[in-house]
């Protein structure tokens, strides 16, 4: 694994304690790679790493640092969506980093490859993931993996549909901020993609309405294929009588004719795969286990 150069700046929500921080760059560093940490990382307005002037400027820091080839977002939360309007993407694609993060993130991803078609990385976030009291071999694996690779092969169990083989742009992310972007100008239009969505804290209920919501709006259908990562953090009540995600799922199912598949391992989960948002994937999947071989993404930042 060749050392980089890593950034991590605040785009969302604050930083809930610094030693989350203080571990992901020692973690970092004792693993070979150069960590610069911007100097509004710690800031804190409301539930944000800063006002919003403090947040964009942060990016375009990050963007404008030749000291940093991957650029990673401290957390999630809430707080990215409240700057799609000012970003400039050709800039960040200009700029040649690559930009890693997930949860709130997926609104940064989305809007970048809807505007200025540019690659980026849903995996790992710095505090929560390289931060971690002990972080998971497995999402460090993946994720220095692939961005040490041109191509990168990956194995795993899928439930769905017994033989299914496809290749297309693989993009997605947050289910609730993917649903959130439909009917605006930072959703990309993709047709015969192969579309990932997970999410956290949505009720069964609600994670069926945001996936009625992509159906309805013909992207769902536009696919050629949909792998469902973890819905975590959530609770059944009596009330749902039965009902609950598998349910949710086998709904959606019935409502369109693309293959959904479900255990793909990201998510709000400590063992995730880092999948490059805007680059290709080769799925192939054979009664539950699934190869999934990424291109056409080294490029693309």
């Amino acid at each position: 694994m060749r050392a980089l150069d890593i950034g991590v700046y605040a785009p969302a929500g604050a930083a809930v304690e610094t030693a989350p921080v203080a571990r992901a760059v020692e973690r970092l560093t004792a693993l070979g790679h150069r960590v610069v940490v911007d100097e509004g990382v710690l800031r804190r307005h409301q539930r944000f790493a800063g006002t919003d002037d403090e947040r964009l400027a942060a990016i375009v820091r990050t963007a404008a640092r030749p000291d940093v080839d991957v650029a990673i977002a401290l957390r999630g939360g809430y707080g990215t969506t409240r700057l799609l309007d000012r970003l400039d993407y050709a800039a960040l694609a200009r700029s040649g980093k690559r930009w890693l993060g997930h949860s709130d993130f997926t609104a940064f991803q989305m809007a970048a490859l809807a505007r200025a078609g540019m690659v980026s990385y849903h995996g790992p976030s710095f505090a929560w993931d390289f931060g971690a009291p002990q972080a998971s071999d497995f999402t460090l694996a993946h994720c220095f993996g692939l961005l040490d690779a041109r191509e990168y092969e990956v194995r795993c169990a899928l439930d769905g549909p017994t033989r299914e083989s496809a290749d297309g742009v693989l993009w997605g992310g947050n289910l609730s901020m993917v649903a959130s972007l439909v009917g605006t100008p930072y959703l990309p239009s993709i047709d015969g993609g192969i579309l990932f969505l997970e999410d956290v804290g949505e009720h069964p209920y609600r994670v069926e309405r945001m996936l009625h919501q992509l159906a309805y709006a013909g992207i769902l259908e536009r696919q050629r294929a949909v792998l469902l990562g973890h819905f975590t953090d959530y609770a059944l009540v009596a009330h749902d009588d039965g009902y609950d995600l598998d349910a949710a799922v086998a709904r959606i199912r019935e409502a369109v004719t693309t293959p959904i598949f479900t255990g793909l391992p990201f998510g709000h989960v400590r063992d995730k795969l880092t999948l490059p948002v805007g680059g290709r994937v080769a799925l192939d999947v054979r009664d539950g286990e699934a190869r999934l071989r990424f291109h056409d993404y080294a490029d693309g930042s």
